[in-house]
């Protein structure tokens, strides 16, 4: 079980990925005050939380009541993990776990950030709900393994919390390159996942090989 926690951790923490949002959180909350900063953290994390354990909790029962398989659903989960992955090795912006340009347009205008766009999709994007129902499916029938699933989340959000906090600071010692340095190094770890999403997918529709 260890074993498996620990798989599950990394994968939640490099898909959400705390120290790739921290810069745009500094970004997005430029004019506001610390006390606001500290609110729109706390609100946003906690709302994308909701959203994370809704979906871990009804993802599966979600998904069988439209028809949708699970080795479907992690074919398709490390196909779009595998695009994502794409994003954070090339550095770039798309609407997989950032902000489009529109979106960016509205959120300027927007007194509050901490639904749109820190919860979703900053915090708790396509990736991220993707991966905490194919986590859940995995322990699936060993309710000590959900729950502990549910645990790492739970801290995985907390570190986000704790980024978040201390997002000015982190970002001036870490330094835009330090950034994307570390955000390359996760856009690896998520490529090896996607491809073992999409194997694992594949082995089950096909036990024996095609």
């Amino acid at each position: 079980m260890i074993d498996t926690l620990i798989a599950s951790f990394v994968t939640l923490f490099v898909i959400i990925d705390p120290i790739g949002v921290t810069p745009m959180f500094v970004s997005l909350t430029a004019n506001e005050s610390a006390e606001a900063r500290r609110r729109i953290a706390v609100r946003g994390t906690v709302i994308a939380g909701v959203i994370l354990f809704a979906f871990a909790l009804g993802g599966e029962p979600f998904l069988r009541a439209l028809g949708i398989g699970l080795p479907a659903f992690r074919i398709a989960g490390g196909i779009l993990l595998m695009l994502l992955a794409i994003d954070m090795v090339m550095v770039r912006h798309s609407g997989m776990r950032v902000t489009t340009a529109s979106e960016q347009d509205e959120s300027s205008h927007r007194a509050d950030v901490s639904i749109f766009p820190l919860a979703i999709p900053l915090i708790a994007g396509p990736g991220a709900l993707t991966s905490i129902v194919l986590l859940m499916s995995e322990a699936q029938g060993d309710w000590a393994l959900q729950g502990a699933t549910l645990v790492v989340l739970l801290i995985v959000l907390l570190i986000m919390l704790v980024f978040l906090l201390i997002a000015a600071q982190l970002v001036r010692a870490l330094g835009q390159t330090g950034v994307n340095v570390l955000t390359r190094v996760f856009g690896m770890i998520t490529a090896a996942l996607a491809v073992q999403f999409v194997i694992d997918g594949l082995l089950q529709v096909w036990p024996s090989g095609p």
